[in-house]
């Protein structure tokens, strides 16, 4: 197994773990079975946050494991050529990278994804893939539930890296991304992604999601659950309407969503939004004016073909 260097020296802004696929996007609509022509594209949570907040100027760590293959080369030529700070990825020879094929829809709807990613290389990341120098040397950590959601042994991996940060008083934002199909029952996914959220300083749930999370039917119930147990701010999407939020002081506020006339993918809207909030409030925005770039960027997300696309460059934003 080879340990990779860096593209991008540290210190970080942000550090997030997980996996990275490779993902094939259906040219034309109809059943998976029927496509006979797709486009090669990078996919994963984790890695679309990355992607987005390296766009936006901020100097990002990525850490994962990837295969000694084709996937795996792919991968890392796509972290390269987004300047992310690949360090602390692993090439491992003993495990493939994973991949999915992503269907084509035309009429606003969800396409559907078919994975192949057990026994991945990334299903294989632990606590030894947590190196203490690399990540303290980040002001924030993301994470998220689909990490969470690989193994036991990465689950294992994201509950030390927030203790760790959290002990070396770094913020952290957690963005449940539920995978019901990756655990072994809901009531161990609630549990675990919960335990995750209660060690975030901002969780940014949906409105479904929180209601599965929570047992809370409404975003005032759904945030005050988090708030309750430490967290700081708790910011929900709510799909159509936009976002609402709440402190831990008590402020809140719904942020109406930013139209869309044209809705071409709606895979990795969620990552983008978490892109935007999180870096306003890295750089000091209120926490209305990073609802309120989460929208924007999560708007732009879902008028493009494939995860990552969408997301702006700094320039490109203040367009």
């Amino acid at each position: 197994m080879t340990t990779l260097t860096a593209a991008r020296n540290a210190p970080l802004d942000v550090v997030t773990l997980g996996e990275a696929m490779a993902m094939f996007v259906a040219t034309q609509t109809g059943d998976l079975a029927e496509v006979e022509t797709f486009t090669k594209r990078i996919a994963g949570a984790e890695l679309n946050v990355a992607i987005g907040l390296a766009r936006l100027g901020l100097n990002v760590g990525w850490v994962s494991r990837v295969g000694n293959d084709a996937f795996g080369r792919f991968a890392l030529q796509q972290l390269k050529k987004e300047g992310i700070n690949f360090q602390q990825v692993t090439v491992d020879g003993n495990y493939p990278t994973g991949f999915q094929i992503k269907s084509k829809t035309t009429d606003g709807t969800d396409p559907s994804v078919e994975y192949f990613r057990k026994g991945s290389a990334a299903s294989h990341l632990s606590t030894a893939d947590f190196n203490r120098d690399y990540f303290g040397s980040a002001r924030h950590l993301h994470l998220s539930g689909v990490a969470a959601a690989l193994s036991g042994q990465s689950l294992e991996l994201c509950n030390h890296a927030a203790r760790e940060m959290r002990a070396m008083g770094k913020t952290i934002s957690f963005d449940p991304n539920l995978r019901p199909v990756l655990w072994s029952s809901q009531q161990v996914m609630i549990d675990q992604l919960n335990k995750l959220a209660f060690a975030a300083d901002w969780v940014l749930p949906g409105l479904k999601e929180g209601q599965i999370l929570t047992g809370q039917s409404t975003p005032e119930g759904i945030a005050d659950f988090y708030l309750e147990r430490g967290v700081q701010a708790v910011i929900i999407k709510t799909g159509p309407d936009g976002a609402w939020f709440k402190t831990a002081a008590g402020d809140r506020a719904r942020v109406p969503a930013i139209k869309v006339s044209n809705v071409v993918d709606t895979v990795g809207a969620g990552d983008g939004f978490a892109v935007g909030t999180i870096s306003a409030l890295l750089e000091g925005k209120t926490l209305k004016q990073a609802v309120q770039r989460g929208n924007k960027i999560g708007s732009l997300a879902i008028q493009a073909i494939g995860d990552s696309e969408g997301l702006p460059t700094r320039a490109a934003l203040a367009e």
